[in-house]
């Protein structure tokens, strides 16, 4: 059974204060239901993805609240949490969904109202997908890949300026998305300028608290874009577990089982949209996927010329990545994949890579706890 992508929908990534979570569901509900010419009884079901409302907003029972969005259509609405990649997860529930014959349409969610509660109330909320030892020690998300960072640095001689090359690549293109949360452009002396968070990663080293949606519509109908694969892997919770901090490898088993169900190889990619809640989460996951070698990712960003964008192959993170596009945890997921599918239907504006056919998202969860890695063709 072959799976397809029929539209995608995103709502504006950034700090909605007008907008509540229920509002961004609609907003993207409803687009994506006009714009196709369908009603809810059109839909076999919806997977949603979401991590917070249930610690943040109390508000847990997010099936049925969609369901009255619906107009209580009566259809399964399935939640699927799991941090980080709780839109990456639906998504993989999809597509299996579709797979085994119980429908032909199905509506994909991903979703996060994150700012109407403090810096403090939402860090220690995302803090919840480390393991029970590491809260008590007072880690928190910055910290675990602060940590990271240090090792990578030291290990292979790099600099902050070799982290600052990853953010001012992905705020480029933020800058050419009408969507993304941030849409400067910024300087290596930005970033290098900018107050630590968890040294040595500052300010514009991490990814930003967000408000956002995205939405996508999977068929059994046969469009231009195909689901080639859809794959989860696990690593350990807990950092203390891992045989290498800088492997990540729920990343390289997630893209091993992907890339071998769709037929291709790393090098056969056009496009990555990857997961850059922190700078050097960037760089790890392109060593874990092959892009580059361990050790390698470095010096990746150090040859993007935002004069020539198009040049370093393959294109990393059009839509701005989490960095510059935003990260409402449960909508991200969705929306690189999203972003695939904009860039391999030509709709993806400014940005546009030309003659893109093969792309690929990688989502993961807390510091490398899960995977999800998806595979679109045209």
């Amino acid at each position: 059974m072959k799976i397809y992508i029929k539209d995608y929908y995103q709502t504006k990534f950034g700090e909605l204060w007008d907008k509540s979570l229920t509002d961004l569901i609609f907003e993207t509900v409803s687009v994506l239901l006009k714009n196709n010419n369908l009603s809810a009884c059109d839909l076999s079901a919806v997977f949603v993805g979401n991590m917070l409302s249930g610690v943040l907003d109390d508000n847990l029972l997010l099936s049925a609240k969609i369901n009255e969005i619906l107009s209580n259509a009566g259809l399964p609405v399935i939640r699927s949490e799991a941090a980080c990649a709780s839109g990456a997860v639906a998504f993989f529930n999809a597509v299996n969904f579709l797979k085994s014959g119980q429908g032909k349409t199905v509506l994909v969610l991903g979703v996060e109202k994150m700012t109407d509660f403090s810096s403090e109330e939402v860090t220690t909320a995302l803090a919840s997908a480390l393991s029970g030892p590491e809260q008590l020690a007072g880690l928190t998300f910055p910290g675990a890949y602060a940590l990271m960072a240090k090792v990578y640095l030291e290990k292979y001689g790099y600099t902050q300026e070799h982290l600052a090359n990853v953010a001012v690549a992905n705020h480029f293109w933020g800058s050419l998305n009408p969507k993304a949360q941030f849409r400067q452009k910024i300087s290596v002396s930005d970033v290098l300028n900018s107050a630590y968070v968890a040294d040595p990663l500052k300010i514009y080293d991490c990814s930003p608290i967000s408000d956002g949606c995205a939405g996508l519509l999977l068929t059994t109908e046969k469009t231009a874009v195909e689901v080639s694969a859809c794959s989860v892997a696990t690593d350990t919770l807990s950092l203390s577990e891992r045989k290498d901090l800088l492997v990540l490898d729920s990343v390289a088993r997630s893209a091993e089982l992907a890339l071998t169900s769709a037929g291709v190889s790393i090098q056969e990619i056009d496009l990555l949209e990857v997961h850059d809640c922190f700078t050097i989460a960037q760089l790890l996951v392109l060593e874990s996927l092959g892009v580059c070698g361990k050790g390698e990712a470095g010096d990746w960003f150090a040859d993007f010329d935002q004069n020539k964008p198009f040049a370093l192959r393959p294109v990393v993170n059009t839509s701005g990545g989490l960095k510059s596009c935003g990260h409402p945890v449960g909508a991200t997921g969705v929306k690189q994949i999203g972003e695939l599918f904009l860039q391999l239907s030509n709709k993806a504006g400014a940005r546009q890579v030309s003659g893109a056919k093969v792309g690929l998202a990688q989502n993961t969860a807390g510091s490398g706890g899960l995977s999800v890695v998806s595979i679109l063709t045209r």
